[in-house]
């Protein structure tokens, strides 16, 4: 009983002090309470004041760049306005600097003080384009003058026989022009008639030479042909030639005796255009054979009433046409002998 008298009244003491502390820890918690009142009321506070800080703070740093920008302005203006002085300056040093040079332009070419054409009140002053314009004629006329030279007291007779002169050479110059004119007009009547000469000349040898070449060949067809039809003064002329059995070519393609015959029907084409009383013929038979032997043979003979032939040949198909026949023999070496035969002389 003791014991649990004792244990109730340590109970009853811990139960006092338990209530103790808990009276003591709620005035602590009333007090801790309270503390956190003031100091969320002191956060509070600063909240607001840190905004009102933060707003500021915004204000300033809107105001630093509002005055930079005002002082990157004011410097740009403070330099514009340093290059603009020293722009003035440049120019009043100019003005200054052609008001001396007028002044002294004034007193070497007009002989005049600047004060006085300044005063001068007849003088028109002009200024802008009419001035630049008005300068402009002043140069010109300066130029002109420097140009001229002193006065040439002699000019006037110097003028007059620079004019007679000039006569002179003009009328040799229209005579030359004429000239000119009288030759070129010649030139292209010498040419015309050329031309002229020159299609009638070779459409006739042309028509000579066909007919040759047929007796010459017994057949065949050829024909001379202009390389540029256009410009007969200056073109070529083309020979094709058709002996019998053959297809129309160049001459240049046929054998060598059809080639021999055919530059002979073209020497005689040429040769009937503008006959002769003389024709000597070098061994121009030399690459033919007996067969067109004869028909050149026959064609000298039809010839020969006209013309007198002096051949010269090794054929006696040639020879036994010859009324007479001149040999050259060496019965002596190095001593040439002639001998003469007439035929049909009895």
């Amino acid at each position: 009983v003791n014991e649990m008298a004792e244990r109730e009244q340590a109970l009853r003491t811990q139960f006092d002090s338990s209530l103790t502390e808990k009276q003591q820890r709620e005035a602590e918690n009333a007090q801790l309470a309270e503390q956190v009142v003031a100091l969320e009321a002191e956060r509070n506070a600063a909240e607001v004041r840190e905004s009102l800080l933060q707003f500021e703070s915004e204000q300033v740093r809107a105001r630093l760049v509002e005055i930079d920008e005002a002082l990157r302005t004011g410097r740009q203006l403070l330099d514009a306005a340093r290059d603009r002085r020293g722009e003035l300056s440049a120019l009043v040093a100019k003005l200054q600097s052609d008001a001396q040079y007028m002044a002294e332009s004034c007193l070497n070419d007009l002989g005049v003080q600047r004060a006085e054409l300044m005063a001068d009140t007849t003088i028109v002053m002009v200024s802008g384009e009419a001035l630049v314009q008005e300068d402009g004629l002043y140069r010109e006329m300066r130029t002109r003058l420097d140009a001229m030279g002193p006065v040439n007291m002699m000019a006037l007779e110097e003028y007059k026989e620079t004019a007679e002169r000039h006569h002179f050479l003009e009328t040799q110059r229209k005579d030359l022009l004429d000239s000119i004119e009288n030759t070129v007009a010649t030139i292209r009547e010498i040419d015309s008639v050329s031309r002229q000469k020159f299609e009638e000349a070779f459409h006739k040898i042309n028509e000579n030479f066909q007919h040759t070449f047929k007796k010459l060949f017994g057949s065949g067809h050829e024909l001379m042909r202009l390389t540029d039809e256009e410009n007969s003064a200056e073109s070529g002329i083309d020979v094709v030639a058709s002996p019998p059995g053959k297809k129309l070519q160049n001459v240049l393609l046929l054998s060598g005796g059809e080639k021999a015959l055919t530059a002979l029907s073209l020497l005689v084409g040429i040769f009937q255009y503008q006959p002769s009383p003389f024709c000597i013929l070098d061994e121009v038979d030399a690459p033919l054979d007996e067969a067109n032997v004869g028909r050149f043979t026959e064609l000298v003979k039809e010839m020969s009433v006209q013309t007198q032939f002096v051949l010269i040949t090794h054929s006696k198909k040639t020879m036994s046409i010859a009324p007479v026949m001149y040999g050259v023999t060496m019965q002596e070496p190095g001593v040439s002998k002639l001998v003469s035969v007439k035929f049909g002389a009895a």
